[in-house]
């Protein structure tokens, strides 16, 4: 019994530019994901530089240490595959904690202003696209 009719199911939100067949929301949804890259590779720069020390064994007090797991960002257009850079330090006193991504952020402050917005107003009334507009 080697056949099935089991059929395996392809998700097209798997890939970044499956989200919309509109051009231009693909380009602006790419080039936010590189902007907000570009802020958190600079704030941890930022970071290391104003905290940077040397030790009594004469190395670097901060060291970069890869990433976090990338987790996604729900924003106006869609979801936006974030990863936070990982900083060490050798001493034990500081942490790295991005201003730009906090820890357990899962939507933007605009979503977070508009989920109640719609819940209040009705999804499924007439009023929809009017609350969207908000």
């Amino acid at each position: 019994m080697t056949k099935d009719n089991v059929h395996a199911f392809k998700n097209p939100e798997t890939s970044v530019t499956a989200f919309t067949t509109d051009i231009l929301t693909n380009l602006a949804r790419q080039g936010a994901i590189q902007m907000l890259a570009k802020g958190i590779e600079l704030e941890v720069q930022s970071f290391i530089e104003q905290n940077q020390s040397t030790l009594p064994n004469g190395h670097n007090k901060l060291i970069r240490n890869g990433y976090l797991p990338e987790r996604t960002i729900q924003t106006g257009i869609g979801e936006v595959p974030v990863q936070v850079p990982r900083v060490r330090d050798k001493s034990g006193e500081l942490k790295f904690t991005s201003s730009i991504i906090p820890p357990y952020m899962k939507r933007s402050v605009s979503m977070e202003q508009l989920l109640p917005l719609l819940y209040l107003k009705g999804i499924s009334t007439p009023m929809f696209q009017e609350s969207c507009r908000v």
